[in-house]
């Protein structure tokens, strides 16, 4: 099983538009792709930041969805739109495997 992480850091007095861009990007490849993704809010350290969380059967079905994903040109108008939320070149990937 893969799990993909997305955590991006949300602009001061933009918390409230970037959680309702989170919940509608996650409806929108739920409803486009059946891909169930979480939105995570921190506990604790900086408040201001949003995560998504993807669980794959591997590697091959994670690229699968993600290059679906990137063609779709909803996802860039959903993803584009919500830009003024976060902090440019603070979102941070990562890949995580169970084992």
């Amino acid at each position: 099983m893969i799990a993909f992480v997305r955590v991006a850091c949300v602009r001061p007095g933009k918390q409230v538009a970037a959680m309702a861009f989170a919940k509608e990007i996650s409806a929108f490849l739920k409803a486009s792709y059946h891909q169930d993704v979480e939105v995570l809010r921190p506990v604790g350290g900086n408040p201001q930041r949003i995560a998504w969380s993807t669980r794959h059967a591997d590697m091959a079905a994670m690229e699968t969805f993600t290059t679906k994903m990137l063609a779709d040109p909803k996802y860039w108008e959903l993803a584009n739109g919500a830009a003024e939320c976060f902090i440019g070149g603070a979102t941070r990937d990562a890949i995580w495997q169970t084992t």
